[in-house]
Protein backbone atom coordinates (compact mmCIF):
# COMPACT_ATOMS: atom_id res chain seq x y z
CA UNK A 1 0.00 0.00 0.00
CA UNK A 2 2.84 2.37 0.81
CA UNK A 3 4.33 1.89 -2.66
CA UNK A 4 1.03 2.78 -4.28
CA UNK A 5 0.78 5.94 -2.15
CA UNK A 6 4.32 6.93 -3.15
CA UNK A 7 3.50 6.49 -6.83
CA UNK A 8 0.31 8.56 -6.52
CA UNK A 9 2.17 11.27 -4.59
CA UNK A 10 4.96 11.45 -7.17
CA UNK A 11 2.48 11.66 -10.03
CA UNK A 12 0.59 14.48 -8.31
CA UNK A 13 3.75 16.48 -7.60
CA UNK A 14 5.10 16.02 -11.13
CA UNK A 15 1.72 17.00 -12.56
CA UNK A 16 1.72 20.09 -10.33
CA UNK A 17 5.15 21.11 -11.54
CA UNK A 18 4.06 20.54 -15.14
CA UNK A 19 0.95 22.70 -14.65
CA UNK A 20 3.04 25.50 -13.15
CA UNK A 21 5.76 25.46 -15.80
CA UNK A 22 3.94 24.50 -18.99
CA UNK A 23 0.44 25.82 -18.51
CA UNK A 24 1.38 28.82 -16.32
CA UNK A 25 -1.42 28.08 -13.86
CA UNK A 26 0.11 28.68 -10.45
CA UNK A 27 -2.98 27.97 -8.34
CA UNK A 28 -3.75 24.52 -9.78
CA UNK A 29 -0.06 23.61 -9.68
CA UNK A 30 0.19 24.44 -6.00
CA UNK A 31 -3.01 22.52 -5.28
CA UNK A 32 -1.64 19.41 -7.01
CA UNK A 33 1.69 19.64 -5.19
CA UNK A 34 0.00 20.03 -1.80
CA UNK A 35 -2.27 17.06 -2.56
CA UNK A 36 0.82 15.05 -3.45
CA UNK A 37 2.36 15.86 -0.07
CA UNK A 38 -0.86 14.96 1.74
CA UNK A 39 -1.26 11.62 -0.03
CA UNK A 40 2.37 10.57 0.28
CA UNK A 41 3.19 8.07 3.02
CA UNK A 42 6.22 10.01 4.24
CA UNK A 43 5.70 12.82 6.73
CA UNK A 44 2.07 13.91 6.51
CA UNK A 45 -0.46 11.49 5.10
CA UNK A 46 -4.23 11.80 5.06
CA UNK A 47 -4.40 8.00 5.24
CA UNK A 48 -2.53 7.76 8.59
CA UNK A 49 -5.45 8.42 10.88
Amino acid sequence: MATLLWIIAVVLVVAGIYVILARRDLLWGIVLIVLGFLVGPGGVSIFNV
